[in-house]
C-alpha cells in the first residue's frame, strides 16, 4: 500500500475511533448528569435489543404472574446492560486510536485497550502516545462505572418514593381498585371538599412522575413489588376519581382536585410523548388505539350508582354528566393506555 495512502487510513481510523469514544462519553453524560429530559439514542438502542429478548421469553408465558416476574428483571438488566455497551464501544474507539498512533496489529491494539480500559495492565509496550491514551482510556472506563454507580441509589430512591404513593392508594381505592370506590373513602365525612392534603399529595407525586420518569426513564420499567401494582394504574385510577368527580357529582369543584387533575395529565400525557414521538422505543404492538380506551355507559352507570351508596350527591342529568366524563377522560386516557402497554402493567376491569 502506498505510504500515503496507508498515513491517510490511519487518520481516518484515529479520527473514526475518537469520534465513537466521544459519542459514548455524551451519551453516558447526558444520561446521568444533564439535569434535563432528553434521548439518547445510544441507550434507546440498548434498552431496545434487551426489551426484544424478554418479549421473546414473556410470550411464553402463560400467566399474568409468570409475565410479571419475567419482566420485574427487564429495567435491571437493561440498566446493567448500559455500562457494559458504553465500555465494549470505548474499547472499541481506542483500538482505532492505538493502531493509528502505530501501536502494533489490529490484535495487540485490542488487547492495549482492553487492558487499558480494566485497568488491567497486562500488557505495558506501548510508545508516549500510547501511553498517554492509556491513562486516558483507564480514567474513563472507572469514570462509566463511577457514573452508574453513583446514581443508582437517586433511581431507588425516585422508585421507593413512586412505590409509596402505590401502595397507600391501594389500601383506599379498594379490591380490585375502582374510582368510584376512591371517591367513597374521599367522602368519608360527608364531604369531598375538604381533602385537599390528599389531593395535593397526588400532585406532587404527578410532579415527581414527570420528572424522574423522563429524565431517567428506565424508571418508567421497574415494577412495582406486588404483580397486581403499577404506577401507570395509579396514575390511571387517581384521574378518573378526579373526572369522575367533575363529571358526575353535583356541587363545586375542590380546586386542589383540578390542579392535581390538570398535573397528572401533564405527567402522563409527558412521559406518553416521551416514549412516542421522541425515543421511538416501543414496539408498533404497543401503540394504543386512537382515541384510548373509553369505559362503557354500563360502566359508567354502576360508578353512579356506588357513590351514590357512599353518600354523594350526583348530578340530574346523567347524559351530560356522561358526555363530560367521556371528554375528561380524552385527555388522559391514550397516554395511560399506551403506557399500559409499553410497561406491561396490570389492566383494571371497569375503569369508573
Amino acid at each position: 500500500m502506498h505510504p500515503y495512502l496507508f498515513l491517510a487510513l490511519r487518520v481516518i481510523t484515529g479520527l473514526g475511533g475518537a469520534m465513537l469514544v466521544i459519542t459514548t462519553l455524551s451519551a453516558a453524560i447526558r444520561s446521568f448528569v444533564l439535569p434535563r429530559n432528553e434521548v439518547v439514542r445510544l441507550n434507546v438502542w440498548v434498552f431496545m435489543g434487551v426489551r426484544v429478548l424478554f418479549d421473546l421469553a414473556a410470550r411464553f408465558a402463560n400467566s399474568y404472574e409468570r409475565r410479571d416476574r419475567i419482566m420485574a428483571h427487564y429495567a435491571p438488566v437493561a440498566l446493567v446492560a448500559l455500562p457494559v455497551a458504553w465500555e465494549a464501544l470505548v474499547s472499541v474507539g481506542y483500538t482505532g486510536l492505538y493502531w493509528a498512533v502505530g501501536e502494533g496489529t489490529w490484535l495487540h491494539c485490542y488487547q492495549l485497550s482492553g487492558s487499558s480500559l480494566l485497568t488491567l495492565g497486562t500488557i505495558d509496550d506501548c510508545s508516549v502516545g500510547g501511553g498517554i491514551l492509556t491513562y486516558s482510556e483507564a480514567t474513563l472506563g472507572l469514570l462509566l462505572l463511577t457514573l452508574l454507580l453513583s446514581y443508582l441509589p437517586t433511581i431507588y430512591q425516585a422508585f421507593s418514593r413512586r412505590e409509596v404513593t402505590v401502595a397507600l392508594l391501594e389500601l383506599r381505592a379498594g379490591t380490585p381498585p375502582t374510582a368510584a370506590c376512591l371517591l367513597g373513602w374521599l367522602n368519608h365525612d360527608g364531604s369531598v371538599q375538604n381533602d385537599d392534603a390528599q389531593w395535593v399529595a397526588w400532585e406532587q407525586w404527578f410532579v415527581e412522575i414527570e420528572e424522574s420518569h423522563t429524565s431517567l426513564p428506565i424508571l418508567s420499567f421497574f415494577r412495582s413489588p406486588q404483580p397486581g401494582r403499577s404506577w401507570v394504574m395509579a396514575g390511571g385510577l387517581i384521574l378518573d376519581a378526579a373526572a369522575l368527580l367533575f363529571a358526575a357529582v353535583d356541587g363545586q369543584r375542590p380546586r386542589q382536585a383540578e390542579l392535581t387533575f390538570k398535573a397528572g395529565c401533564l405527567a402522563m400525557n409527558r412521559v406518553y410523548r416521551f416514549f412516542d414521538a421522541k425515543a421511538g422505543a416501543e414496539p408498533s404492538a404497543l401503540l394504543p388505539d386512537d382515541g384510548g380506551e373509553t369505559p362503557g355507559r354500563a360502566v359508567f352507570n354502576e360508578a353512579c350508582e356506588e357513590l351514590a351508596t357512599h353518600g354523594l350527591q350526583l348530578c340530574h342529568d346523567r347524559d351530560a354528566a356522561w358526555k363530560h366524563y367521556r371528554e375528561l377522560r380524552s385527555r388522559y386516557a391514550p397516554a395511560v393506555d399506551f403506557l399500559t402497554r409499553l410497561t406491561m402493567a396490570p389492566t383494571r376491569q371497569g375503569k369508573a
